[in-house]
Order: C-alpha cells, then structure tokens, then sequence
C-alpha cells in the first residue's frame, strides 16, 4: 500500500511539473494561437540565471531558493516578451513563419546555453528540507514534490484570476474573440498581448527553477527535455484550456508513474499511447472545444 501511495504521490508531484511547464504554452496558445517552441528555452534560462543568483546568496538557504524562483519568474518575463515584440508580432496570423522562427530560436539558445555554461550537466543543491521525506500512510514522500504540488496550484489560481477578475484579463479575452471591436473601441490590443507572453514566460521561469530543484540538476537542454511532455499535456488536455493542462498533467505524470513502477519502466511509452487514443478518439483534447 505505502508504495502505491508513493507512486501517486510523486506521480502528482511530477505532474504538477508538467503544469507548470505547460500552463504558459496552454496560455499563449490559446488566447493568442502561437504555437511557441521556443518555450523550453524561456525555461533552461531562467533556471540558469536562477541557480546563479542561489549561488551568490546561498544555495542551500530558504532565501536563495525563494530569490532564485522570483528571479526566474522576472528572466522568463523579460526573454519571452522581447520574443513576442521582436519575432511574433510581426507574424500574427502566418502559423509556418512562427513555428520555424520559435523552432530557430531553441536551437540557438541550447547553442548560446552550452557556450555560456558548458555541455555538461552542473549538479545544484537546495535548502535541506527538499532533500528530506514526510511520511503519509507508511510512505515516506520526498519533500521537493510538496513543494512542485503547491506552487502548481498557486499558479493555476493566479492565472484563473488574473484572466476572469481584472481588466486585462477581461481586455485579453475580449480581444481573442474579436479584436478588431476591441481595437475599435480604442484599446491597445496588442501591449494585452504581449502580456499574455510575459506571464507564460514567468510560469516558465518558474517551472525552470523548480524542476532544476526536482532534478537536482540544470544544463542547457533542461528545457527542451521537459518541453516534449508540456505538449503532450497540452494536447491531451485541449489546446489552449488551462484546465484540460492541469487535468492532463496529472492524468499522464500519474499513468507514467505507475507504468515505470508496475510494468517495468514503460512509463514513456504508456503517455505516447495515451496521446495517440486521445487523438484518434477526440483529437480537440479532453477540455478542448471541438472545430466547428
């Protein structure tokens, strides 16, 4: 039983990280259809300026590590809207030309990354209590996954809010179903737009710090890695719905936990055979609104 709930646990821990790598790509996918590949690289940045900052003040402190997460929040911001200003906007509505552009530009970040620090793989350490384990029902559940779960949730929220309780967010939505009313009525639909990039920026950055942490390591292709499972989840869950990622993330962290647990390691090959029936059966994804 204690390693069944092992299982869950860490699968839902693992999951909450997908979220976090996925809830920008969901975000800017669907308010703004940007299919962007170059979010992994928002992500391997952020966890590099992170872990340099944690290492100035100190990697193993409670402040390092908060300072660290805050700042990679800040890095992705900063790196995705100068993305969208600099190579989207002038692409809206020509999908091949935003692809290839977002494809050329992680290419040359993971190229720019292993010029700066290196091709090998540089081992971090956090505060303590990451590398401790609770107890739950006989289990003993490392910590660092309390603390992937929580930030998850604190994200999902945030964006839930932000999107139906303040301006911009009503500005944003508008602006999705009809911009050319919105900009009639004399709003600058363009700087909503670029926000929308910076806070899937900052949801990467953060996603970058903590899984540095999670994996107890950061190199330039962390990103890239993880970038593979967010579009699963994002396609499973629907393009572009914030909830469909989440119910995702954990659907498939969960399913691949206990396939590598229980039928011998064939985690990876269980999530490609749930996005396959997912695409077969309903391609829009669990959450995602059908083509009309």
């Amino acid at each position: 039983m204690s390693a069944l709930i092992l299982t869950l646990v860490i699968g839902t821990g693992l999951g909450a990280l997908y979220f976090l790598v996925a809830s920008g790509l969901s975000l800017i996918y669907g308010l703004m259809h940007v299919l962007n590949f170059a979010h992994g690289a928002f992500l391997t940045l952020s966890a590099f300026v992170g872990w340099a900052v944690a290492q100035a003040i100190g990697a193993d402190t409670w402040p390092g590590f908060l300072l660290s997460i805050l700042v990679g929040a800040v890095v992705g911001a900063v790196f995705a809207t100068l993305t969208e200003l600099i190579l989207i906007r002038p692409l809206y509505e020509r999908h091949i030309e935003q692809v290839l552009v977002t494809v050329g530009l992680s290419f040359a970040a993971i190229a720019l990354f292993e010029g700066i620090w290196g091709t090998d793989a540089i081992n971090i350490t956090g505060p303590s209590w990451l590398g401790r384990t609770t107890d739950v029902l006989g289990a003993s559940i490392p910590n660092k996954y309390w603390v992937l779960i929580i930030a998850a949730a604190l994200v999902l929220a945030g964006l839930v809010l932000f999107l139906k309780k303040t301006r911009y967010g009503m500005i944003i939505r508008a602006g999705v179903e009809n911009r050319a009313m919105v900009t009639a009525l004399g709003i600058d639909v363009r700087r909503s737009f670029t926000l929308v990039f910076a806070i899937g920026g900052a949801a990467a950055g953060i996603g970058g710090v903590l899984a540095m942490h999670a994996m107890t390591y950061v190199s330039a292709h962390l990103g890239s890695t993880l970038l593979i499972f967010a579009f699963i989840v994002t396609v499973v869950g629907g393009l572009g719905s914030l909830t469909g990622a989440a119910i995702a993330s954990v659907l498939v962290a969960v399913l691949q936990q206990v396939a590598n647990t229980y039928l011998g390691g064939t985690g990876d090959f269980i999530v490609v055979i749930l996005l396959a029936v997912v695409l077969l059966v309903r391609p829009a994804g669990l959450m995602g609104r059908k083509a009309s």
